[in-house]
């Protein structure tokens, strides 16, 4: 990596949401280079959005952007691919790639085949990348990760990979700040939730006896830049109204933000929710939309919504309320430039 990007505290997704054209992140990774940003995260899909092709791809056309996942899952690979993965693309950039994991949606684990990612496991997978990525062996393990009777990637490795964890309930923002080099936090978040985010995660890092600040915290922040009526409900209406959807996420949410839970159950049992057949972001109609608004309130929908000037307000004050890094949310680096330029003018 030649040097330090503009903007090291501002990031976005590459291919936010659904994609069929996953060449796209290459145009996006070069603009988000050429607008300063600090990094950009890709949130794998089993479908066209691999983790380490779409990721190899950033890497190869930037020289200074850093490129994380946010995130794959630690069970869908064997150790020793995703090990090999990683460490492939730590020296294809020059040490840019970081990992970003998720325990894994519930229902595609189910249909999948695959256990839930319990504490234990993820404790033994972190150690036993990083024992692979120093050049250690693993010898005669057996445990929530398998059994693993001899892993080697050679000794002549030294890799010093950043790992996060993408998540957001109560237990596992401790978990992860006793464990994890940092926290990728989720859309929606309100800045009393952000700052009980930090306090949890600085809580489990001090609990550790590790340094609190050294766990770096990136918040997630929805941006739509001058919505009209159709931006508002498709970019922010219906992408909270998946969450709602799915039992229980948006719970941590709630817990996190001190939400009243009465809203999401009568959500739920709205006739119009209820009878959708899919994600509300993927099938709803926009007058469905509209009547699904009614039902969320307003200050649910926390984002950096309006001016340029206003997005790159909202941004500053996440990092004013705790946050190391701020993730551009649902918008491509084409869309949020202006915000962008707005940011650079802030004092």
């Amino acid at each position: 990596m030649d040097s330090p990007s503009e903007f090291e505290e501002l990031s976005c997704y590459l291919l936010p949401g659904h994609t069929t054209t996953p060449a796209d992140a290459i145009t996006e990774a070069r603009q988000a280079e050429s607008m300063g940003l600090g990094r950009v995260w890709l949130s794998e899909r089993f479908d066209v959005k691999d983790a380490g092709v779409i990721c190899a791809a950033a890497l190869s056309v930037t020289d200074n952007l850093r490129v994380a996942t946010a995130g794959t899952n630690l069970h869908t690979r064997h150790p020793m691919v995703l090990a090999n993965m990683c460490s492939s693309l730590h020296y294809l950039s020059g040490g840019r790639f970081e990992l970003g994991l998720a325990r894994g949606v519930g229902i595609r684990n189910d249909l999948m085949g695959l256990s839930t990612v319990t504490n234990k496991q993820l404790v033994d997978g972190l150690n036993i990348l990083r024992t692979l990525w120093q050049g250690e062996k693993v010898m005669g393990y057996e445990g929530p990760m398998g059994n693993l009777p001899y892993l080697s990637m050679g000794d002549w490795l030294d890799v010093d990979m950043p790992i996060l964890f993408v998540g957001f309930g109560p237990k596992s923002l401790r978990f992860a700040g006793a464990h994890f080099d940092g926290v990728h936090l989720h859309t929606f978040i309100t800045d009393e939730g952000l700052r009980r985010a930090k306090g949890l995660i600085q809580e489990g890092a001090e609990a550790a006896g590790r340094d609190p600040d050294s766990v770096k915290i990136y918040s997630v922040q929805a941006t739509v830049l001058d919505p009209d009526r159709e931006d508002y409900l498709r970019k922010l209406v219906a992408r909270m109204a998946t969450y709602m959807q799915a039992p229980g996420y948006a719970e941590m949410l709630i817990t996190l933000n001190g939400w009243d839970a009465k809203v999401l159950e009568e959500f739920r049992n709205n006739t119009i929710v209820s009878s959708m057949p899919g994600g509300i972001d993927s099938v709803a109609s926009l007058e469905q939309l509209e009547k699904i608004s009614a039902l969320i309130p307003d200050d649910w929908l926390t984002a950096a919504s309006g001016s340029a000037v206003d997005c790159a307000q909202a941004w500053r004050h996440q990092l004013a309320n705790g946050a190391d890094g701020v993730v551009i949310h649902g918008s491509t680096p084409t869309e949020f430039a202006p915000a962008i330029e707005a940011y650079r003018g802030l004092e």
